[in-house]
């Protein structure tokens, strides 16, 4: 029985061809809305969670604000931060936006970072050519720098920068590594193309200080970064004499959480606009299938005269519809995945399409071909023989 209510719903779909396709439109744009807009949003998402991750995962970035009495954080308060368990190393933030003197001419607007040589055995950040920062660096007190690969095409006239010396605030600094472009470092800083890394210790002196704003703290296990967030907030609280708003600490990995949360919300925001495709079809379908009912009360008085059970009928009415349904629903998955393809290739970001997504966008649009057909299903299994004959 189930076989040819089958065979019977195919062939009354397949006799209305562009009637059941104007039907099903409704369906194919939901389901590939919904595939294409949760890929995209899973590799946009991605991609920026990934660009959190390069800042740091397992890293507490300290800023300070300072009071009247004490501006930033002293040597002492640096040993202290550094002193706890979970802390494995820190580096100071230091930037500032100066004329350098390279190669004899002077480049305006260079974005200078002063850093120590923990941040370049914590974050690895690519080196081009050369090398990074060393502990020896700090101890000896030694006027070296990195700079960007893009300042050494541009001022170098193509050549290599290593060994060649450049001059900052009237001192001299040989550059002994270069940085390479496809990971910036710290591309947050940064204001322009021209980039130049000193050790801290040198760019403190250079622009006169004694206490630091910003500072970056490295721990052994990101599972132990709530215990750290209390002994940071304990320290510069006694730092700065328990004033509010002396300072904050952005946890990346906090961020990172928020970005999980938001691209949750996301996605389901999206699958409720794409929904409303979904049920405008829904509605198209319930329409064609109570004209299909007017159209064929001959057929089915015909068929209740000649002892066809109420419930062959519905069932019959019911795979038509939830034919069509399926139908849209995997005209609209191929859709998707070629949309989800094509953003990919327009914004340069990877995106793969969610099986997830299929699964929803399919059973979603079988669910509403059954909800929306049962309607008209009913109403043909109801007909009376003798009325329906005499229409």
């Amino acid at each position: 029985m189930i076989l040819e209510s089958i065979r019977m719903a195919w062939q009354n779909i397949r006799h209305n061809k562009l009637r059941s396709f104007l039907t099903v439109l409704g369906i194919v744009i939901g389901v590939a809305a919904i595939i294409a807009l949760i890929s995209m949003v899973q590799g946009v998402m991605g991609a920026i969670n990934q660009k959190f991750i390069g800042l740091g995962a397992g890293k507490l970035s300290v800023q300070v604000t300072g009071t009247a009495l004490k501006e930033g954080l002293s040597s002492q308060d640096l040993e202290r931060l550094e002193g706890i368990s979970s802390v494995c190393g820190l580096s100071p933030n230091l930037s500032v936006t100066a004329p350098v003197r390279m190669n004899g001419q002077t480049v305006e607007d260079v974005t200078v970072l002063g850093k120590s040589h923990v941040y370049f055995r914590e974050e690895a950040p690519a080196i081009k050519s050369g090398r990074a920062l060393t502990a020896l660096d700090a101890s000896a007190h030694s006027r070296v720098c990195l700079i960007g690969e893009d300042t050494e095409r541009a001022h170098f006239l193509g050549g290599s920068a290593l060994g060649r010396t450049i001059t900052l605030h009237g001192v001299d600094f040989t550059v002994v590594g270069v940085t390479d472009r496809s990971r910036a470092v710290d591309a947050m800083f940064l204001t322009g193309e021209d980039l130049v890394i000193l050790p801290y210790e040198a760019m403190m002196s250079l622009l006169g200080q004694d206490s630091l704003g910003a500072v970056d703290l490295y721990l052994r296990d990101s599972a132990q970064m709530d215990a750290a967030v209390e002994e940071t907030k304990s320290i510069l609280r006694q730092a700065f004499n328990y004033r509010e708003g002396a300072f904050s600490i952005i946890n990346m990995d906090s961020l990172t959480k928020v970005l999980r949360e938001l691209q949750a919300m996301m996605e389901a925001l999206l699958i409720g606009i794409a929904s409303i495709a979904l049920l405008v079809g829904g509605i198209g379908i319930m329409n064609m299938m109570l004209v299909s009912v007017s159209e064929r009360t001959t057929e089915i008085g015909l068929r209740k005269a000649l002892g066809a059970e109420p419930r062959r009928i519905q069932l019959q009415f019911l795979l038509e519809s939830m034919f069509l349904s399926l139908l849209g629903g995997l005209i609209g998955a191929v859709g998707g995945v070629l949309c989800t393809l094509l953003a990919s290739a327009v914004i340069g970001v990877s995106c793969s399409v969610s099986f997830g997504a299929i699964l929803l966008g399919v059973g979603f649009s079988a669910a509403v071909g059954i909800l929306f057909g049962f309607a008209p299903a009913r109403k043909a299994s109801r007909l009376n023989p003798i009325e329906a004959l005499r229409h």
